[in-house]
């Protein structure tokens, strides 16, 4: 069966249509990055080397490729080098000197030693846009420390407050720092795109874990003179926001507006609530949460939380607690287009999602699926000059795979 993964340089329709990007970067926070700008046209070149970007190896019950490295590498094309082979140090020189975007995510001390540090490669394309995605940064006494995702969320704050007060901390799972650095990564390697037209010349981007989850927290991160260390920094409004149990399932409830706060008690029967001014803002309610929350959930019992969802429709905002396979057949999800059918050898056919980004006049590419394992080296050497003899030494060189 035939991938869906682009197999040639062919004509791209989309705002970042004829750029080319080459990807070096694993995991997450950069592939993701570099899936966002191939939605929307650009050509991602994803460049792995010979044992494979890791997240090929996470546990998936599909057999043939992780679900993980599906849902973050799609729209690509594969090409796999050993970087540590001057042979394959050449081809990349040759595919950066037409590139247009470079994105890795090693730590800072490894590009210069594979001679592949910005200061390298703006000599051979001075007009590389060159994105670096670290785990802390380019410089202080963390530089050259791995950073993972749940590594940065234990951190700076994050698992602590997702936690209960006088319990653990919790961690925050679907990699939500890896995915805030990856639009980091879309977003800046873009200002720096729009940025060279007026220049003529490239720049380094810089993306970190660390920016990332402390820009996720921007809210929280306040600190003013005179406060102690010790002090509610939550960006939650309390009361009565949150997950609530039902007679069947749990539902999310926001009402921290005057009107949705009436509406809610309206539609609960909870009149007397309503015209009880200790309860008329966001403030008193969170700080009388111990009156109310015993109340409303002995009101919510009265019907699942799939009822109630109905019942408050657009009066009340809310949300019954759903599984991500619900999502595949959403209404809304549908009317929007956010779902494709995709292609991969041994898995065969299989959904997932597309476009993030709608534009009102400009045509996106058809999405497409994840690239096999070196996929299309060979039609990406051919396309930069290379010939099928000299290709051919490459690979019993063991350069290109």
């Amino acid at each position: 069966m035939e991938s869906s993964s682009p197999s040639s340089r062919a004509v791209r329709q989309g705002p970042l249509a004829d750029l080319r990007v080459l990807d070096l970067s694993a995991y997450i926070a950069g592939p993701y990055g570099c899936t966002l700008l191939a939605d929307q046209g650009a050509e991602v070149i994803k460049i792995e080397p010979p044992s494979g970007d890791n997240l090929r190896k996470y546990p998936s019950t599909l057999e043939a490729e992780s679900r993980a490295f599906l849902g973050v590498n799609r729209g690509k094309r594969g090409l796999a080098l050993d970087l540590k082979q001057p042979e394959a140090l050449d081809v990349l020189m040759r595919l950066v000197k037409t590139a247009d975007v470079l994105v890795h995510n090693f730590r800072p001390s490894v590009p210069a030693r594979l001679g592949i540090a910005y200061e390298q490669l703006r000599e051979v394309n001075p007009r590389l846009i060159y994105c670096a995605v670290t785990g802390y940064g380019e410089t202080g006494p963390y530089r050259d420390k791995a950073g993972y995702d749940q590594v940065l969320q234990t951190m700076t704050g994050m698992c602590k407050t997702q936690g209960p007060p006088d319990g653990p901390p919790e961690i925050l799972y679907g990699s939500v720092v890896d995915y805030y650095a990856a639009a980091l990564v879309a977003a800046g390697v873009s200002s720096a795109l729009f940025e060279r037209e007026r220049s003529g010349v490239g720049q380094y981007v810089g993306v970190s874990l660390l920016r990332s989850a402390l820009t996720m927290q921007s809210a929280r991160m306040i600190w003013a003179d005179g406060e102690p260390r010790e002090i509610g920094r939550d960006m939650r409004s309390g009361g009565i926001t949150g997950i609530h149990p039902t007679r069947e399932g749990y539902l999310y409830i926001s009402a921290n507006t005057p009107h949705f706060w009436q509406a809610l008690c309206e539609k609960t029967g909870l009149h007397a609530l309503a015209n009880d001014d200790r309860y008329d803002s966001v403030r008193k309610r969170a700080a009388r949460r111990d009156e109310i929350v015993p109340q409303l959930h002995a009101a919510l019992q009265a019907r699942t939380a799939l009822e109630w969802e109905a019942l408050f429709g657009d009066a009340v905002p809310c949300a019954a607690a759903r599984g991500i396979e619900d999502m595949f057949d959403d209404p809304q999800v549908q009317a929007e287009g956010m779902v494709s059918d995709f292609e991969y050898p041994g898995v065969g056919r299989y959904r997932g999602f597309r476009h993030p980004v709608r534009f009102g006049s400009t045509p996106l590419p058809d999405p497409s699926a994840a690239p096999t394992f070196g996929e299309h080296s060979d039609a990406v050497l051919r396309e930069a000059g290379w010939s099928d003899e000299e290709i051919r030494h490459l690979r019993e060189k063991r350069a290109v795979l």
